[in-house]
């Protein structure tokens, strides 16, 4: 079967298939015809990096982006030392993988603080140390504003321009961004800081945002076409700015993780070429 040129440029994150190993996912993304696949740390630990990434490379795919690094704002110097030691091995990682994209979930509040500002400025602090380490290893730190939502346990970047006002500080090629439709469809102001983001968007991601939410608010993310996202304009903004990067499917749903991985990625197949691509 000649595979869809389509999709060329789409990316599975290894979330979207939760029960699959890494050997499975890059096994299913060749049958689907994927291009690329976007790794988790979890996984990969299982098998070693060495061993996924020829994986990755003896079936033709690309690793678009590693997840994840991150969780910079406890508080302390023991938790700054081990947060700093966590994240250099994350982007070794990402480095023996063969990506120049290591996402970072920032992190929230430390238990029982209400010190916002205090914990962004942690991350700053952290970003310092750890970006000449990325960039002297040919990886760059992708910051990934969370839906405001998450600010309080998961991102105190809840939005695009945040990350950016962070990132600006340090060169494209040490720290990105992350543009995810989950997390910034709802901001007025996106299409203003993604044109103002240009080089420094790392990855761009796709999923839907339902409704109602879950009781579990982080497993809201849909397929394409069952929420509420217009994905055209966002795309359409983020290859304007510059970005020609894969697009990577992450969801993380009960429902869709309990569904046969194979069918999936043929419904993830379509819903791209029929709701991201769509002109």
């Amino acid at each position: 079967m000649t595979a869809d040129p389509r999709l060329a440029k789409l990316s599975l994150n290894q979330r979207t298939t939760e029960r699959w190993s890494v050997r499975e996912a890059v096994d299913g993304c060749v049958r689907a015809g994927i291009g690329a696949i976007g790794l988790w740390r979890e996984p990969v630990a299982e098998i070693g990096v060495p061993v996924a990434a020829k994986l990755v490379a003896d079936a033709g795919l690309r690793v678009s982006s590693l997840c994840r690094g991150g969780f910079l704002t406890a508080d302390g110097e023991r938790a700054r030392t081990e947060a700093l030691a966590d994240n250099r091995r994350a982007i070794d990682e990402a480095a023996g993988l063969g990506t120049d994209c290591l996402v970072l979930v920032v992190g929230g509040l430390p238990p029982g603080s209400r010190d916002l500002r205090g914990a962004r400025q942690r991350v700053a602090d952290v970003l310092a140390e750890l970006a000449p380490y990325a960039g002297e290893r040919g990886v760059r730190l992708a910051l990934e504003p969370l839906h405001p939502m998450y600010c309080a346990d998961r991102a105190v970047l809840s939005t695009l321009g945040q990350a950016l006002d962070l990132a600006e500080a340090f060169p494209t090629e040490q720290v990105g961004v992350v543009v995810d439709t989950f997390h910034v469809w709802w901001d007025p102001d996106v299409w203003r800081q993604i044109a103002r983001a240009g080089p420094r968007i790392a990855s761009f991601q796709v999923c839907d945002f339902l409704t109602p939410l879950p009781a579990d608010v982080l497993l809201g993310r849909g397929m394409m076409g069952d929420g509420h996202i217009d994905f055209p304009p966002l795309r359409r903004a983020v290859q304007a700015a510059g970005y020609t990067g894969d697009t990577e499917v992450e969801i993380f749903n009960a429902e869709v993780w309990a569904t046969d991985p194979d069918q999936v990625l043929a419904t993830m197949a379509e819903r791209y070429v029929e709701l991201v691509l769509a002109d």
